[in-house]
């Protein structure tokens, strides 16, 4: 429980813990902010790293020049480790294949969030790898389904370079823009929670209609 409380405190208050980080390792956070995109994206079992509101404060922390990062170069080692981490990912998934729908839910895997996934991957196509940048969970499983669907390579990619422009130039460039503002300085944390519950409504959304169907 210990750990749990610590990682949440983390989670909500990241702006803080990531300025920390600058200021201890100063260029190194691009290599820090670089493991944790790849991981986010590249391993089913770690769809609990911070994402959307990581590139957020990562973009805030460049307009306020922290450490002398650089927005430029902020974005793209994010970019880089967004579409690695995806295709890293894919490969995982095309290795394994459909057995992967036989295994059991348990602390390092989220089936019903495979499940979910397939679906709206069945259904939508390649435009899930865009789309599914801006959802948790499903931005971690979506590669993958796209592994054990067998898309082809080039299609892959594609989507996945789409997806990951998007989302990272986005969200960096709406916390450089923002970050600067008296208001967004003050309340960053607050701005946090609200990016983390922005991002999870689908989600809530898609559990509460499969509750009531």
């Amino acid at each position: 429980m210990e750990l749990l409380s610590q990682f949440i405190d983390i989670i909500l208050h990241l702006d803080t813990h990531l300025a920390l980080l600058v200021q201890q390792y100063g260029l190194w956070i691009y290599a820090i902010l670089f493991i944790i995109v790849f991981a986010e994206t590249g391993f089913v079992v770690t769809p609990f790293l911070p994402g959307d509101s990581l590139l957020f404060v990562a973009g805030a922390l460049a307009a306020l020049g922290e450490g002398g990062m650089d927005i430029a170069t902020l974005i793209v080692v994010l970019l880089v480790a967004a579409a690695l981490g995806n295709t890293v990912n894919y490969h995982i998934g095309r290795f394994l294949g459909p057995k992967v729908f036989h295994w059991e839910n348990s602390r390092f895997f989220n089936k019903e969030a495979l499940v979910k996934t397939h679906a709206f991957y069945e259904k939508h196509g390649g435009k899930t790898l865009v789309i599914s940048r801006f959802l948790p969970l499903f931005r971690t499983f979506a590669p993958f389904v796209a592994g054990i669907g067998a898309m082809s390579y080039g299609k892959f990619q594609f989507f996945n370079l789409a997806g990951a422009v998007g989302w990272v130039v986005s969200l960096c460039l709406a916390g450089y823009w923002l970050g600067n503002l008296p208001w967004v300085k003050a309340n960053l944390s607050l701005i946090i929670v609200g990016i983390i519950v922005v991002s999870l409504l689908p989600v809530g959304f898609g559990y509460l209609k499969s509750r009531s169907t």
